[in-house]
């Protein structure tokens, strides 16, 4: 059985023989395993444990202080995740290096074995995606939040939803927030998997997808040479690998010193090389970043080739291929407040959104993301939320029963 662990340092596995040990149990297999003291261990099942800022905070987590309580009584099961908090620094496992055997000395081997044997990075020219088109309404209320609430103090991201066309060029037409916890040069995503799963029928309904991901950097990151650093190239990875859509495009949004020495927000889109996602899913990347390693070079946990170099160190813009952007209006509105931000959306919220659009057909009121999102929670995820998204998709008559609820929950507020 294996147990998925997240911490300030990313997402990290254990393995456990007994699926019945005790809370005490598994936080010996962790600090056998990812080398954490059990005296310096604060888990739970709640993410916001990894928003905690003092070891005081961590008390407020208890779910899972019992050392005599069975994990099976948490529910946990294969795969499932839970977050860790610790102070101090430690050093993260790298793998096991197997000796050779011996006698090797003196093996014979073809010049294709040696290749074979070698991974080697070059500069991939050409993506797979042939340009990324952005909302012009999506990307403003992103991109100025960041500047006007932020000032661009702390990194920010979201997940990119659109289509895909035949051409293999990617429109964005709305930007989910997740929770999640930005700081000068770090951005985890506290991602929470209901949630997660009603943005993903809502595009359904809306004959979308997820196409990408979208981030800040800061302005304190700008005093540093670089178009992505270590850290973002590997978040980056990840989501690509996870996502499987091999025109996902990954953006980046910020702030550059234009002629008159002002400052404008620019937009810069990539897709992480074959190789890069490659490199990712195998584990030859180093995920133990020190605050004194360069930015702008990624660790290998082994040798790669790099021109006719051996290398541990590969140049970030390796991994990098440029993807073309454009704009266009989109289907759906950015009107309506958005998700997991500093105030929570409430219901007032709705009941403000439909008084200031009661001129409008009904379903043109609702045809907006972020209020679909806020509705769904009331809904069935599995019919209801995919059904109300195609109304907006296809610009018809919303049923009454749907109208009435909406309209319901707003003078509820």
């Amino acid at each position: 059985m294996m147990i998925r662990i997240r911490s300030r340092d990313g997402l990290e596995r254990v393995t456990i023989d007994n699926p019945n040990i005790t809370i005490s149990q598994l936080k010996t297999l962790i600090e056998t395993q990812l080398r954490v003291p059990i005296s310096n261990q604060t888990l739970s099942t709640n993410q916001n444990l990894l928003l905690s800022k003092t070891p005081q905070d961590f008390t407020q987590f208890t779910d899972m202080s019992n050392p005599h309580l069975p994990i099976s009584s948490l529910g946990l099961s294969h795969g499932s995740i839970l977050y860790l908090a610790y102070e101090g620094e430690r050093t993260v496992v790298g793998p096991a290096v197997k000796a050779a055997p011996a006698g090797s000395f003196g093996k014979k081997m073809t010049m294709d074995d040696l290749i074979a044997k070698q991974m080697r990075v070059s500069r991939q020219e050409n993506p797979h995606c042939e340009m990324v088109s952005f909302d012009r309404d999506t990307a403003n209320v992103f991109q100025s939040y960041v500047n006007e609430t932020m000032a661009f103090g702390v990194k920010r991201g979201g997940l990119m939803y659109g289509v895909v066309t035949e051409e293999g060029k990617v429109e964005v037409d709305f930007i989910y927030e997740p929770p999640q916890q930005g700081g000068e040069e770090g951005l985890v995503l506290m991602r929470d998997e209901g949630e997660e799963r009603i943005v993903d029928a809502i595009a359904l309904g809306l004959g979308m997808r997820r196409v990408g991901f979208i981030f800040t950097q800061t302005l304190s990151q700008s005093k540093f040479d670089y178009t992505l650093s270590s850290r973002e190239v590997l978040q980056a990875a990840e989501l690509q690998g996870e996502s499987e859509l091999k025109e996902w495009v990954t953006a980046v949004v910020k702030l550059k010193v234009n002629e008159d020495g002002g400052a404008d927000v620019h937009f810069e889109a990539f897709q992480m090389s074959d190789t890069c996602i490659k490199l990712f899913k195998e584990g030859w990347f180093e995920t133990d970043i020190k605050d004194g390693d360069d930015p702008k070079l990624s660790k290998m946990k082994k040798d790669v080739v790099v021109g006719v170099k051996d290398t541990k160190e590969v140049d970030n813009d390796f991994f990098l291929v440029v993807v073309k952007i454009s704009d266009h209006q989109g289907p759906l509105s950015s009107t309506f407040p958005i998700e997991n931000r500093n105030a929570p959306v409430t219901l007032r919220a709705l009941k403000s959104h439909l008084d200031r659009t009661k001129n409008l057909p009904f379903v043109k009121r609702i045809s907006d993301f972020h209020l679909l999102l806020l509705v769904a929670r009331f809904l069935d995820v599995n019919a209801d939320v995919p059904a109300l998204a195609q109304c907006v998709q296809v610009q018809g008559p919303v049923p009454e029963g749907y109208q009435l609820l909406i309209e319901s929950m707003a003078t509820a507020s």
